[in-house]
């Protein structure tokens, strides 16, 4: 009975790993593996995600965004100023350390700091962990790095860095103006209130020598994640930097990168390649996608999640920049659109339980919000 209950939880959270990994393997059948499968693998992005995510990780391990979260917190006067900075912080780190972990930072502080407000800070909570999880989606759309589907998206499309900036920034701008005067609507409608949030802004100095160095490190790894995004250092080097710098630095991070994102685009990589191979499951799919990628990828994403869904379709059409934008947009609309979005709130809600009496002023509705 144990078992059967591990291995339910275990479905339960990797649930899109399992459906990639049965897609890979039914695929098998229709294309017998032979040497090609081994082309099906996208290793550039696989070694960037890894990457990206020993960075993120060791960061976060060293407490960088959570001290930095704290030291702009420590600096509000209103309730306004507060939630426009926990709205704002998931919005714009996003972009640069990806929408899981920006939520995964950034959800914990808002429930710190709006629990000093008592009656206000309770009406408050629920909006604004919403709206924190639409801007990580939103913010995060603005470049190759802010989540799976852009990196991956960007790599097989040989754009420019500049190009990609150019093709999301009107769209992030306008989602950037529609989360601030959504913000300015919830602080109104819970009313006006001076807030003093028991949060203190942490020094840096008080890191050790050996905490300065392994920062050090991971700013150098990040720079060179970057070089590697605009082509400029072969992503071999990037990923091999990163593993050795980790497994003599901060060996921890290892078990920490979530290997199974690294598993989930192998095994729909092997799908989409073997499907690729059978003409006519080929021809009827591009047919259907060939001028209306920008809706399919928005509609595919409700049933799907963006990710998966970006590398579906880019085997099936050389139209990209409708892939990269539809993804983006699709990642709002059903619970499961933003595979990002849900996948950290559920690790985080399953290793940090919330008390009944934390959320005793919350309606049963909204409970559900904390249990995705």
């Amino acid at each position: 009975m144990k078992n059967i209950n591990k291995a339910i939880t275990f479905a339960k959270k990797e649930t899109v790993l399992i459906v990639a990994m049965l897609l890979a393997v039914i695929s098998a059948f229709f294309v017998t593996p032979d040497k090609a499968y081994a082309s099906y693998i996208d290793f550039r992005t696989l070694g960037l995600l890894f990457s990206l995510m020993t960075v993120t990780e060791g960061c976060k391990g060293l407490g960088i965004f959570e001290r930095s979260a704290k030291f702009i917190i420590s600096k509000v006067n209103t309730a306004f100023q507060l939630s426009i900075v926990l709205v704002g912080l998931c919005f714009f780190s996003s972009m640069f350390i990806t929408n899981d972990v920006s939520l995964l930072t950034f959800v914990p502080l808002t429930l710190t700091a709006l629990s000093t407000l008592g009656e206000s800070g309770n009406k408050l909570l629920i909006p604004i962990v919403v709206l924190q999880t639409i801007a990580a989606n939103l913010g995060s759309m603005l470049t190759p790095i802010g989540n799976p589907q852009n990196l991956y998206l960007f790599g097989v499309s040989d754009m420019k860095l500049e190009d990609f900036l150019v093709l999301m920034l009107p769209f992030t701008i306008v989602a950037g103006a529609m989360l601030f005067l959504w913000t300015l609507a919830v602080c109104k409608k819970s009313g006006k209130l001076s807030v003093k949030t028991d949060i203190t802004a942490e020094n840096f100095d008080t890191y050790s020598t050996k905490d300065k160095t392994k920062l050090s490190g991971y700013v150098l790894l990040f720079v060179l994640c970057l070089l590697t995004v605009a082509r400029l250092i072969p992503w071999q080097i990037t990923t091999l930097c990163a593993l050795a710098f980790s497994a003599i630095a901060y060996r921890n991070v290892l078990k920490t990168v979530d290997y199974s994102l690294l598993l989930t685009f192998c095994g729909f990589f092997i799908f989409i390649g073997n499907m690729g191979r059978v003409e006519i499951f080929r021809n009827v799919l591009s047919s259907i996608i060939n001028g209306h990628e920008l809706f399919i990828a928005v509609a595919a994403s409700q049933i799907i999640s963006n990710v998966p869904c970006a590398i579906l379709l880019s085997g099936f059409t050389n139209k990209l920049n409708a892939l990269i934008i539809g993804t983006n947009i699709g990642g709002l609309g059903t619970l499961i659109a933003s595979w990002q979005a849900l996948y950290p709130t559920s690790r985080y809600a399953a290793a940090t339980p919330i008390s009944k009496a934390d959320i005793s002023h919350i309606s049963q509705p909204q409970i559900s919000l904390f249990s995705l």
